[in-house]
Formats: structure tokens, C-alpha cells, sequence
């Protein structure tokens, strides 16, 4: 990771480490590291978008400053979901997209995201020369004068609009009969969600969190509150509930007793079903080293083979490329349709999971349940720095410990020891038949590195 930019774009807290300036310098560096591709007197093209935080247009204001100083032309989506930019900036053969966005994290945080023009996120190298212009040389940027000052067009309502469109064209059912509950988080789905399964008459859908106010994003609702709208579920009567995250790149559901489904069922659940139509290159999908136990047996059982790529989905979309697949995805949610999508899609996700659930004919429990989770404990270990973090995954002793655990688990656990990426910890994760063994492995390997 550079010193800007993080696993996921830059993120902080909006002026305490993300402020004006930052966004502002972040637009002249784009500007010129597009311009570099582009013919004399051609203008790079860059749309932006963002979700519901109340420091979105502060940011979003300072970004289209440095792009149009620079001399690059904006498309300005409004509000969008992060995988709406990504497709919009193919769609209308823009030079680059930048998503204003912090995920599924609380109001107060925000990010900046940037998308090459076949909606990809934007290679390392890209990202360095950013980051070295606004670090050491945002002052060298030329300032446009005249008839070379980019401009803005303000496209919202045609980029929602042909967004639903694209996500609509990936099914071919009606979805009749089904009803459902969607809870869109008080983020930028709220410009979406309603309108797109709107589009499906014979679908009966209820929409929860869809006021934002600038400050409740991701509060007690969405893809990482799921006790809500499990309860409303199951107390309405609903076929299923769909919850997405604050920028709608996740996508978590509930079947009709309330129960969670995962990133990891859904996989399943829609690998089989492709593998079954001829569909799912390779049979294979492509999880994480997160990715629960349980994806791994019911993969074998079914004829299915699980890649497994670092933490991130950005680490599975390379995977994917790399090997022509076209599905993957992280427990949390992130699912890649990589035939309908460049990234992670929440709204998407939904609409094969409910295009799956239609065509099934059986219950949501049935199908997404049939991939059963094994009990997974996580403990994190407080350390005090890198260099402890390698010492420590470094240990005879911690790699003796770790061999014994999986022996004594055998094929109905296993575990996994790895050094946080974001924060001073260990991280111990622990996966088994049962609770009780799950935590009492667990603990052990914890108090062993507690102790190292």
C-alpha cells in the first residue's frame, strides 16, 4: 500500500486526514496522469459519483475543481452505487470514474475511489503516479486557461436510469410470486433499489432505509445490521430480505425464517446452478482464505472446485481474470458476476439470487441453506508493531502449535493464522463442528502468540 492509497482507494475521516485540499489535488493528478493517454487538444473524460454521507459534495465539489483546472471534463452521476460508476464510466467510454465513498463504515469516514475506463479499479502503478503528483507535485500541474478549462455535464438521472436498464437486461425472469424485503442501508441504493425491482410488476417488494439524512448511512441498518431486518422478515412473511452496504457493492440476505446468507452460500448456491446450465468456466468459483469451511465441503460434494485468493476483492477480480472465471466473491458480500460486472454488485448479486430462488421453485432456507456454515471463531491479538507481526509468523513454536490444532481437527476444521493488513494485530481464525471446539482451538493459538 502506498502512503495514499489503501487496499480500497483512500480513506479517513473527512478532515481529520481527508479534507478539500486532499480531494482537490487528488483531481489534478488524475487529470494529468489521463491526459498523458490522450491525443493534443483531446480532454479526458471522468464521471463521478458518490453515496449519501453529508461530506460527499465537499469532496465532490474539490474533486471536479482539480479535474476541470486540469483540464478534464466531468460527468456527474449524483448519487449512484459504486458498481453503477464502474459500469456507467464503460458505457459512455469515459477515460477513468472516481467513487466518493466509504463503504459499509460509519458517516463520518468517506474515500475516494478511482476506476480505469474498462471499469476496473485502477492499476498500483496509476495509483502511484497519482500519489506522487499530490504529494511532490500537484504545484507542476499545468492550470488550464481559456477554452481548455474542463467542463461538468450533470447526467443523474440518465445515469440511474440506464443503470437499472443494464442490471434488468441480466435476467430473464419476472420474479412472480416472490416477496421481499430490501433494506438499502440510507445509502446510495436509495436512488436504485426502489425503481429497479419496480421494473418487475408481478414482484411484490417493500423498501426499509431509504431516507437518508446524510449522517445514518450504514446506522443500525444494511449489510452489516442484519438483526432488523432478519426479525422483519420473518415476522412479515417474506420469501426473502436483501440488505446492501452504504455503497451498494455488497449484498447479504436472509432467508424467510430470518436466517443469514452469506457471501459464501450465495457462491454456492449460484456456482452449482451454473455449473449445472454449462455456464461456470473451469466449474470453479473463486473465494477468499476467509471464505467458511462449509464452501469447501459442499464444493467437493458437488462437483465444484474453490479457488482461494487473499483477503479483498480486489485480489479475487485478478484471480477471476487471470484464470477466465466468472464468478467470486468474500463471505462479507462482495459477489462478482464478472459476465454483467467489473466489481462487486450488490443490486446485481440480488437479482441472481432472486432470479435463482424463482426458478428453484423451493424455499430460500432450501436453497442457500444446502451449503452449511461451520461455527467460526475469530480472535485478534493486539501487537505492537510490523516487525512483532513478522517475528510472530515467524515462530517454530506457533508453527508446531498451529500443525498439532490441524491434526486434531482434521477434515472438519481448520485454522488460520494471518497479521492484519489495516491494524496492529494477529488474527486468529478457527473453524470447527462445533462452537466449543472452534473457541477453545482458537484460544489457545491466541494465548500462545499473546505469549510469544
Amino acid at each position: 500500500m502506498g502512503k495514499l492509497f489503501g487496499t480500497d482507494g483512500i480513506r479517513g475521516v473527512v478532515n481529520a486526514g481527508l479534507d478539500a485540499d486532499l480531494a482537490y489535488k487528488v483531481g489534478l493528478a488524475a487529470a494529468q496522469v489521463l491526459a498523458k493517454n490522450k491525443k493534443p487538444g483531446e480532454k479526458p473524460v471522468v464521471t463521478i459519483g458518490k453515496d449519501t454521507r453529508i461530506s460527499g459534495d465537499l469532496l465532490k465539489g474539490s474533486l471536479i475543481a482539480g479535474l476541470c483546472t486540469a483540464g478534464a471534463d466531468v460527468l456527474d452521476l449524483g448519487t449512484l452505487p459504486t458498481p453503477g460508476v464502474a459500469w456507467v464510466t464503460v458505457d459512455e467510454g469515459a477515460d477513468a470514474g472516481i467513487v466518493i465513498s466509504a463503504s459499509h463504515n460509519p458517516f463520518e469516514h468517506n474515500g475516494i475511489k478511482i476506476f480505469n475506463g474498462k471499469g476496473f479499479k485502477l492499476s498500483d502503478e496509476l495509483e502511484e503516479k497519482i500519489e506522487d503528483i499530490v504529494l511532490f507535485g500537484h504545484n507542476d500541474v499545468p492550470r488550464k486557461t481559456h477554452g481548455e478549462i474542463g467542463k461538468v455535464s450533470y447526467v443523474a438521472e440518465k445515469a440511474v436510469a440506464d443503470y437499472i436498464d443494464h442490471l434488468q437486461s441480466t435476467i430473464t425472469s419476472d420474479l412472480a410470486g416472490l416477496r421481499i424485503l430490501v433494506d438499502c442501508a440510507n445509502g446510495a441504493s436509495y436512488t436504485t433499489a426502489a425503481r429497479l425491482f419496480d421494473q418487475f410488476p408481478k414482484l411484490r417488494t417493500d423498501v426499509i432505509n431509504a431516507d437518508p439524512d446524510g449522517i445514518n448511512i450504514n446506522d443500525k441498518c444494511g449489510s452489516t445490521h442484519m438483526d432488523s431486518l432478519a426479525a422483519m422478515v420473518k415476522a412479515g412473511g417474506y420469501d426473502i430480505g436483501i440488505a446492501f452496504d452504504g455503497d451498494a457493492d455488497r449484498c447479504l440476505a436472509v432467508d424467510e425464517n430470518g436466517v443469514l446468507i452469506d457471501g459464501d452460500q450465495v457462491m454456492a448456491a449460484c456456482g452449482l446452478d451454473l455449473k449445472g446450465k454449462g455456464k461456470l468456466p473451469g466449474d470453479a468459483v473463486v473465494a477468499t482464505v476467509m471464505s467458511n469451511l462449509g464452501l469447501h465441503v459442499f464444493a467437493k460434494e458437488n462437483g465444484l472446485k474453490v479457488e482461494c485468493t487473499d483477503v479483498g476483492d480486489r485480489n479475487v477480480l485478478e484471480r477471476m481474470v487471470e484464470k477466465g472465471y466468472v464468478l467470486g466473491g468474500e463471505q462479507s458480500g462482495h459477489m462478482i458476476f464478472l459476465d454483467y460486472a467489473t466489481t462487486g454488485d450488490g443490486q446485481l448479486t440480488a437479482l441472481q439470487i432472486l432470479a435463482l430462488l424463482k426458478e428453484s421453485g423451493k424455499k430460500a432456507s432450501e436453497v442457500f441453506g444446502a451449503c452449511q456454515r461451520y461455527p467460526q471463531v475469530l480472535i485478534n491479538i493486539p501487537v505492537a508493531d510490523n516487525d512483532v507481526k513478522k517475528a510472530v509468523m515467524a515462530s517454530p513454536l506457533l508453527a508446531q502449535a498451529i500443525q498439532q490444532e490441524e491434526a486434531a481437527l482434521g477434515d472438519d476444521g481448520r485454522v488460520l493464522v494471518r497479521p492484519s493488513g489495516t491494524e496492529a494485530l494477529m488474527r486468529v481464525m478457527v473453524e470447527a463442528k462445533t462452537q466449543e471446539v472452534a473457541q477453545q482451538t482458537a484460544q489457545r493459538l491466541a494465548d500462545l502468540i499473546a505469549g510469544l
